[in-house]
């Protein structure tokens, strides 16, 4: 019995292995959900009249509730409940609140009573996009509690092995699903007839994500169970027992966390805020080249970060210098947006558009590549939730107000351009905006974050924790 509790399964590496297919996929999915919408602007704008400033609002409404003090919510159930109860509870929301935007952006949805009652007030913003909001809300809290559960679950399922990779992998198929979609979704809109099509293929998705964190329960449910045996877990429900409300002081009391949360929301809030408006951006600095071929050139910046993070990932387990990888992630995306808002304008290059695109997926293989394996060194491991949550809850204040922000200085910035007037007052399908204002924005979050990403190093060299060190002892 002895030779059975020493050999647990996370030992096998088919197993362990197995469980993160599974819940890599489940994100994978969850990804493809986010944007599968980010590349229909200019359709959606036609179709259902929702200008930047409404795209920009819905693509806010994800974070709402996350901000308003849910993940904190959700780093004490993760904490409290375990992963597997965790993980449930959160693709359910994901599911549930992908069903209500697919309603609200269907035809079933268009001229029924619910769109003339949400029309009858905040009459700026179309039914559609408030029912749709409050669907990506709830996916929101849904997907952002998932992403702290898996990169939680992976800490425990790789805990003294290949940790990072692990990370890296799981990162870099999440970035394939946002080139997924990014491909996928102008074909499915234009082959369909509407935006309804994409969205519900997505939903679809989602419930074979659902069912895949099932499947891992069944398997954490025997790790869990070795782990008691072995005396190295007191429960076999997945939760952390001795876990207390008052632990989070320790969070927030910690120096180190503060600075890996400000570096965390700086540099997302350069990166997600603009894979919203990245496909249209494209469109207007390219000369006006159709939704489906803007697309086709943005979906190659995942795909630099998919093809560099499990390289990264290894080379952190083995030779370490995750803060050194910090500060050239966020060099990379300051060249990268100030290249979009001046460069590309002038030349109106593809080739200069792809190159661009690619190499603001490389940096976007560093920054979380370095960053979510650095969490487990300076955060205790039964409180190990809560933080991974805490900082995706900060993430998520930038997040919620920055789409906001950026769709209402592009309408402000094109008052006066005379050929988005010319455009609006032809009833033009595709709107030529200047983006030249929101992509200086970007690229000020990036200069932030490279600073952030300097004071890191030197706390690091100071305080010594761990974070250019290789993960393999």
């Amino acid at each position: 019995m002895a030779e059975k509790v020493q050999k647990l399964l996370n030992d096998s590496a088919a197993a362990r292995w197995t469980v993160l297919v599974l819940i890599a996929l489940a994100m994978f999915f969850g990804y493809m959900f986010v944007d599968v919408m980010s590349p229909l602007q200019a359709l959606i704008e036609a179709e259902k009249g929702w200008t930047p400033g409404v795209f920009g609002t819905y693509a806010s409404a994800e974070y709402i509730l996350n901000v308003c003090g849910f993940l904190i919510l959700a780093g004490i159930i993760l904490d409290k409940m375990g992963v597997r109860f965790t993980g449930i509870l959160s693709t359910g929301m994901m599911l549930a609140g992908a069903c209500i935007k697919y309603y609200a952006v269907s035809s079933s949805f268009a001229g029924s009573g619910l769109e003339t009652w949400l029309n009858s007030w905040w009459v700026s913003m179309p039914g559609s996009a408030k029912l749709a909001s409050l669907g990506f809300m709830i996916f929101g809290c849904g997907c952002e509690m998932a992403g702290t559960t898996v990169s939680k679950i992976i800490a425990k399922w790789f805990k003294g092995k290949e940790m990072a990779l692990a990370m890296g992998i799981e990162m870099a198929l999440a970035r394939v699903g946002v080139f997924a979609i990014f491909s996928i979704s102008p074909v499915l809109a234009s082959k369909m007839g509407s935006v309804a099509g994409p969205v519900g293929f997505c939903t679809v998705l989602l419930i074979i994500g659902f069912i895949n964190f099932i499947v891992f329960s069944v398997m954490d449910t025997k790790f869990d169970k070795q782990l008691v045996a072995a005396g190295e877990a007191t429960s076999e429900d997945g939760s952390d027992e001795e876990f207390h409300i008052s632990d989070l002081g320790k969070i927030f009391s910690s120096l180190s966390f503060w600075v890996v949360a400000l570096l965390c929301v700086l540099y997302y809030s350069a990166i997600f805020p603009f894979q919203r408006y990245g496909a249209n951006m494209l469109q207007c600095n390219l000369n006006g080249i159709t939704a489906e071929a803007a697309a086709n050139i943005f979906r190659w910046f995942p795909m630099g970060a998919a093809a560099v993070t499990p390289f990264l990932g290894y080379f952190l387990d083995k030779k370490g210098k995750g803060a050194t990888m910090l500060i050239y992630g966020a060099l990379l995306l300051i060249v990268c947006h100030l290249i979009f808002a001046f460069v590309l304008p002038a030349t109106h290059s593809n080739a200069i558009a792809y190159i661009t695109i690619i190499v603001l997926g490389i940096s976007f293989a560093l920054v979380p590549a370095a960053l979510w394996p650095s969490v487990p060194k300076i955060i205790d491991e039964k409180i190990l939730g809560s933080a991974y949550c805490l900082i995706f809850w900060v993430q998520n204040i930038g997040l919620c107000f920055v789409p906001k922000l950026i769709g209402s200085v592009l309408e402000s910035s094109n008052k006066a351009n005379e050929a988005v007037l010319a455009a609006k007052a032809a009833g033009a399908e595709f709107i030529p905006y200047d983006y030249t204002m929101p992509l200086i924005i970007f690229a000020c979050f990036g200069v932030a974050a490279l600073l952030i990403a300097v004071y890191l190093k030197a706390l690091d060299a100071k305080r010594h924790l761990g974070l250019e060190e290789p993960n393999i002892k």
